[in-house]
């Protein structure tokens, strides 16, 4: 590489990383006292990513290129965790298929789904720097967002603010360059004039085989690859219709300027579910089960009235047509729920509509699943109705039929509007090498098509038809056409569907924010970084003499290690590496992972440092597990959150973590009540007072008999209730 070249990627590089370190964005003013509690969070928050390796920006010794992250052992941990939280969630649970495509797609797949030509954003450069870039919705957003903060604004202005915010990315080329010549937005470095916005295609560009001649590119989304195996799933799933199918992996976007970590990547992980409908039968068989769940909605004309978001169920948004149907809340209503379950806050997510100029032509609904951070409201899961435009498109291109049928309950006659068959032999004669052109696009025709089309050729004598860039004449008498009656018993149709698409590593990033706190701790002084770290923030973690310990409150179910082992007795001694033994074979059968800290650090900092990588309990052999009389064996179990602990058998405590890290109904709080003083002497006894006891109590419906016989009770009112409650039980068990 000759020097002036070197000199051009060393600026491009520096160019990148100031895009993605600059800290340019305001506070959003629509954001709440969350989002500013988290923004006050986040300098601790990062300093603990970065130096327990979260996450770190890659080729970081070389510099760094912005939009690109490597995930550390806890980070790729919980990642990985998530993604098994979310199949479970949603694979598992709705019964979905699965499928596994190619990172690399070729040129046609994308130029049909639309990507080529319209898969783009729009760049404003500096005028007198060519290195600084700008995505220009997101400039406007940001300028946006400084106004409304400022001080004394007129109610009128911030309404007519908070409307070009929510209009950001729906403008137009023309729109949005005269919405920056109205405001007068500068380059936010320099101040000076701002280019022209251009369209910038975020998809790379690859070459695939050694002559370079078969263009590809690395896919911008998942989706196309279920699109594309759509007719080898239905299938397998004997063609019934309504079905899902979901694919996990990598996704690819160029972006214009990669800021704020994982939130904008040039490389990041997708989870998306096609799940394909009849196209008139949009009904869920489950929407009962979330139809009362009552969501922070953000409907379109609220947001085009500068109005807030309301609080409202399901299944009155559905009946009210702010939800387009019930597939569609259906999946809204299961993303909060795993959006939940995963860690995040349920005041801080909301739904927000699509704006009209915002959807896509063929889309019938939209609505992002929106995460208040320290940015503000940030979209980290799409749940569209697509309507049929995917596999109609790509149906088109290729040929081949993507459709689905089902036998009709009562057969329905039909009447069909179609060229005779005379009249087809004769156009056959008469066009001959583009007779199959011609009679295939007059087949295609709908009736009302096709009638225009005769009634051109009576009034004319002769019509034209346009065909692939093609026009052939047709004359009257050779376009014969007659209407004919058929009994149908079976419906040909392309199915529907509703697509969930969720980005991964916003999601996390939501998790970390939401599950972060610092919390006093004598003895819980973080360790120092490998590379020297911020030492300032060291500091600034002090109140007093009390040092503020990082926690990640994590859930069990995604957290990096579900438990840390820990020897309080630093002595070589046999019967710890028994004991350990022991518990390493334990934790491996139940499937959990774990770590083992022997360093001479105190027992209060090693459990700051499993606090501080999310780890939700603590295993402590300690000198009474070596030689504590009938206590040998035993050891002290530490819960993160609470902070409490339980001592009980070492061998009981694999099983019960492997119950708490998972969707059974275990608690900590019935550990705590199962092995209280005297609790420990017999194993079986406390697994027995524990997760079996649930286990017996399910099986025998008492919680549902019990709240049969509460309800009734309310209902009759007696006067002694725990009599009547007693006989109304005894007569609910002879029957």
């Amino acid at each position: 590489m000759n020097s002036h070249k070197k000199r051009e990627r060393e600026r491009e590089r520096a160019s990148e990383r100031a895009s993605e370190t600059t800290p340019r964005q305001h506070m959003p003013i629509t954001a709440s006292e969350g989002s500013a509690g988290f923004a006050a969070a986040k300098p601790d928050l990062d300093d603990l990513i970065k130096r327990r390796f979260f996450y770190r920006q890659a080729f970081e010794i070389y510099g760094g290129v912005g939009g690109f992250y490597t995930y550390g052992p806890p980070g790729a941990a919980v990642k990985q965790n998530l993604l098994a939280l979310w199949r479970k969630h949603f694979v598992i649970e709705e019964n979905l298929m699965e499928v596994d495509d190619t990172n690399i797609m070729p040129h046609d797949v994308l130029l049909t789904s639309g990507h080529v030509e319209r898969f783009n954003d729009f760049i404003v450069k500096d005028s007198s720097d060519g290195n600084k870039f700008y995505r220009a919705d997101k400039l406007l957003e940001e300028v946006m967002d400084a106004r409304m903060a400022e001080k004394g604004l007129s109610s009128e202005k911030l309404v007519e603010y908070e409307k070009v915010k929510a209009q950001a990315d729906a403008y137009s080329k023309e729109q949005i360059s005269a919405v920056f010549k109205q405001y007068g937005i500068k380059a936010p470095e320099t101040g000076a004039d701002l280019t022209e916005p251009e369209e910038f295609n975020l998809m790379f560009a690859t070459p695939i085989g050694p002559t370079g001649m078969v263009q590809g590119y690395l896919r911008p989304e998942t989706a196309q690859g279920i699109f594309l195996n759509f007719k080898f799933c239905l299938e397998q799933n004997a063609g019934v219709v309504p079905f899902g199918i979901a694919q996990v992996g990598k996704a690819f976007r160029n972006e214009i300027a990669p800021r704020s970590g994982l939130i904008r990547q040039r490389e990041f992980t997708q989870a998306e579910i096609e799940f394909f409908v009849h196209p008139e039968k949009k009904a869920h068989p489950k929407f009962g089960d979330i139809s009362g769940l009552e969501l922070l909605l953000f409907a379109s004309d609220q947001q085009l009235a500068a109005q807030p978001a309301t609080r409202m169920t399901l299944g009155a948004a559905v009946a009210a047509g702010t939800v387009a149907n019930e597939t569609l809340a259906f999946f809204i209503g299961r993303t909060y729920l795993f959006l939940v379950r995963a860690g995040c806050r349920p005041e801080n997510i909301r739904f927000r509509q699509h704006l009209p100029d915002e959807m896509a032509h063929y889309a019938c609904d939209c609505w992002d699943a929106e995460i208040e951070m320290s940015l503000g409201w940030v979209e980290c899961v799409g749940i569209a109705d697509r309507s049929a435009f995917d596999l109609t498109v790509h149906s088109q291109a290729t040929g081949t039929s993507l459709t689905a049928q089902q036998t009709l309950d009562t057969p329905i006659k039909i009447e069909r509007f179609c060229l005779t068959k005379k009249s087809l032999a004769a156009i056959g004669k008469h066009f001959k090498k583009d007779a199959k052109l011609v009679t295939a696009s007059l087949s295609e025709m709908s009736a009302d098509a096709l009638k225009a089309l005769k009634a051109t050729a009576e009034a004319k004598g002769v019509c034209s038809l346009e065909v692939e860039g093609q026009s052939f004449e047709i004359s009257n008498e050779l376009l014969q056409v007659e209407s004919i009656t058929e009994t149908q018993h079976v419906e040909v149709f392309t199915p529907n569907v509703i697509e969930p698409s969720f980005g991964i590593d916003r999601i996390l990033t939501a998790i970390y924010e939401h599950t972060f706190s610092l919390r006093a701790d004598d003895s819980a002084a973080s360790e120092k970084p490998a590379d020297g770290g911020d030492k300032k923030k060291k500091a600034d973690k002090k109140e007093g003499d009390k040092v503020k310990a990082g926690v990640l409150a994590l859930p069990a179910e995604i957290a990096p290690y579900k438990c840390v082992v820990l020897p309080l007795d630093q002595r070589v001694v046999a019967q710890y590496g028994n004991l350990l033994a022991m518990a390493r074979a334990g934790l491996a059968e139940n499937g959990l992972q774990y770590k083992v800290d022997e360093s001479g650090a105190s027992i209060g900092r090693r459990y700051a440092r499993a606090d501080e990588l999310g780890i939700p309990y603590a295993i402590t052999i300690d000198f009474d597990s070596l030689d504590g009389g009938s206590l040998v064996g035993t050891a002290t179990l530490r819960e993160r959150d609470s902070t409490q602990q339980v001592r009980l058998p070492l061998a009981d405590i694999p099983a019960i973590i492997a119950k708490l890290s998972s969707s059974h109904q275990l608690t900590w709080e019935d550990v705590l009540a199962s092995y209280s003083t005297g609790g420990t002497s017999s194993s079986s006894a406390g697994v027995a007072a524990a997760g079996d006891k649930l286990d017996y109590l399910r099986k025998h419906a008492v919680a549902a008999t019990l709240n049969d016989a509460v309800n009734a009770l309310a209902e009759t009112q007696p006067e002694d209730p725990i009599a009547w409650l007693s006989a109304h039980l005894a007569s609910m068990k002879s029957q």
